[in-house]
């Protein structure tokens, strides 16, 4: 409906190129900006009108400014906003909603940028650009940002003082935030710390709760217990005796951290061990009723696996280790191996291609792998091998038969 208060000059279809560029400069730069425009083409009649509002022959820009208090004086409005709304052409809420959004996330960075300079942490910079990236900000001002960080920067100052997988979770929330639920999945700060931590922990290729637990913090000291099979233990605690009973019944027996910490395995000095990548090598083993020991890492070592293989090395077992034949599983033979941890167990490069070989002879399509696998000390040629035969990836399932009966010789 036409605002019979507003001159008919003002509202003459030939003025609104000046009205609807004014309305595209605030929503462009805000309610609250000035500065000038470009002034229209208009015809010699909407010239005149403008040419009576300001006082003097337009120029080639206008000045928003003037513009402004000339359209107060004729109390259109008192600002340029509520005169284009009265003009009909009111500034685009959904362009408010977009620079109010704009200026949350420039003030959020800031406020991250600023958050982080003390860290002396030589990553912590490309943690806060990859928090940004990954939209962790989002809905949150400058003073939640600060708090985000803050929280962040508390939890790893906590594990500097922490003793290694002596605090779950749930007790870490507790202790830092006060509540159990704090550092929950799905949560802005646990995407936060996870994201810390893997900077910290030097884990790219580790994720979820493989990721805390190499920083130290367990999901819990129960679940992702270690897979075994005929451990041959030397004690007499209750573990001891579960794990003897068990082998006597031709069954394998999952191990808690919780557990090991209770009850710590002691061996037979230079027992052999073989720890294996994939859990189907254990059920293997226990099919054949395989006289040595064999543990899965079940893809990356949990913590109650990591704990079982350092009580077996204070034993002085003799570890072995065999994974898949693709980047992930080399990788993790390397990790697994490193400091002479382990050694590798059937990895050699000779190995690699009589699995090939075989599949080749069988007519068997292997998937190739994308990846490199990076560097293998323990035989050089297993890493040109891997790119010579186009990184054809051998599970570990697929040479079971194999590798279970080398073992046992």
């Amino acid at each position: 409906m036409k605002d019979r208060s507003v001159p008919d000059s003002l509202l003459d279809p030939g003025l609104a190129p000046v009205w609807e560029a004014v309305r595209r400069h605030l929503d462009r730069f805000g309610t609250e900006r000035r500065g000038t425009i470009a002034r229209p083409d208009l015809g010699p009649s909407s010239t005149l009108t403008l040419r009576s509002l300001l006082g003097r022959r337009p120029p080639n820009r206008l000045d928003l400014a003037k513009l402004e208090g000339a359209l107060a004086g004729l109390k259109i409005s008192e600002d340029l906003s509520g005169a284009l709304t009265r003009l009909g052409h009111p500034p685009s809420e959904s362009a408010a909603i977009r620079r109010a959004a704009r200026e949350r996330s420039r003030a959020s960075r800031v406020a991250l940028e600023g958050a982080i300079c003390s860290w002396e942490e030589p990553w912590a910079r490309r943690w806060a650009q990859e928090v940004a990236r990954s939209g962790l900000l989002g809905g949150l001002d400058g003073a939640a940002v600060k708090g985000l960080v803050t929280d962040v920067r508390r939890l790893l100052d906590h594990l500097d003082h922490m003793k290694p997988s002596t605090v779950s979770r749930t007790e870490l929330a507790f202790e830092l935030h006060g509540s159990t639920h704090a550092l929950d999945e799905g949560t802005k700060r646990a995407a936060a710390v996870t994201q810390a931590l893997r900077y910290r922990e030097q884990g790219f290729q580790l994720a979820g709760r493989a990721l805390w637990e190499a920083a130290g913090i367990l999901a819990n000291r129960v679940s992702a217990p270690v897979l075994t099979w005929s451990l041959p233990v030397l004690g007499e605690s209750a573990l001891d005796e579960q794990i003897r009973s068990a082998s006597a019944g031709g069954l394998p027996v999952h191990i808690s951290l919780l557990a090991l910490h209770k009850y710590p395995v002691i061996v037979p000095r230079g027992s052999p061990v073989l720890v294996v990548e994939n859990p189907r090598l254990v059920e293997a083993a226990v099919e054949r009723r395989l006289p040595s020991c064999v543990i899965t890492t079940h893809g990356n070592p949990s913590t109650a696996v990591k704990a079982l293989l350092h009580q077996l090395r204070e034993s002085g077992a003799s570890i072995r280790y065999h994974g898949d034949f693709d980047s992930e599983g080399i990788k993790l033979c390397r990790r697994m191996c490193k400091d002479g941890a382990a050694t590798p167990w059937m990895m050699d490069a000779s190995d690699y291609e009589a699995a090939l070989d075989r599949a080749e002879q069988a007519g068997i399509r292997l998937v190739q792998d994308s990846n490199d696998c990076g560097d293998t000390p323990w035989d050089p040629d297993l890493q040109a091998a891997f790119q010579r035969r186009d990184q054809r990836i051998i599970h570990e399932e697929f040479i079971l038969d194999s590798v279970l009966d080398q073992f046992t010789r």
